[in-house]
């Protein structure tokens, strides 16, 4: 009896532990899709919410012959979305691999990025997620931005 109990909870100890890993995934992309959301609306609070105010972002321009690294603090991205052009902008994520380890996270995913319903560039998007009482937030992250990538499996978005 003892061998059927132990070999019955050593069968429901990984199950209980992906399922904590779906949610903390869940949790990360919906962060992902939240800072998505507010640069299309500009809602500076709401990025504000989300991203670590000492994060950094660095964008590698593939489109140009030498990809020179540059980069912006999460605090300068908020002061340009506050600033920001009246283009509607869309950034959109397919196929994300998503990784999770107690309090840090990665989201790793090609990405397309249209200007008022025109395309714009794509390319990849790699994010850093911390984990903090007020739950997942952005630290920041690299992405290229390319001309030409494989082709999106979504259409074209919606005004």
């Amino acid at each position: 009896m003892r061998r059927v109990v132990f070999c019955t909870l050593f069968l429901l100890l990984p199950a209980s532990g992906s399922a904590q890993g779906v949610t903390d995934r869940d949790e990360v992309l919906k962060v992902v899709q939240t800072f998505f959301d507010t640069m299309t609306a500009r809602d500076v609070e709401g990025a504000r919410k989300i991203l670590m105010p000492e994060g950094r972002f660095f964008p590698m321009e593939m489109r140009k012959p030498e990809a020179t690294p540059r980069s912006f603090t999460n605090d300068e991205y908020l002061g340009r979305l506050s600033k920001g052009r009246k283009e509607i902008s869309r950034e959109r994520i397919w196929n994300p691999e998503v990784r999770v380890h107690g309090s840090i996270a990665t989201v790793w995913a090609p990405y397309d990025f249209w200007l008022d319903g025109k395309f714009s560039h794509c390319g990849v998007d790699a994010f850093d997620l911390i984990k903090t009482s007020d739950g997942w937030k952005i630290a920041g992250g690299v992405f290229t931005m390319e001309a030409k990538c494989e082709p999106s499996p979504l259409p074209p978005p919606k005004h």
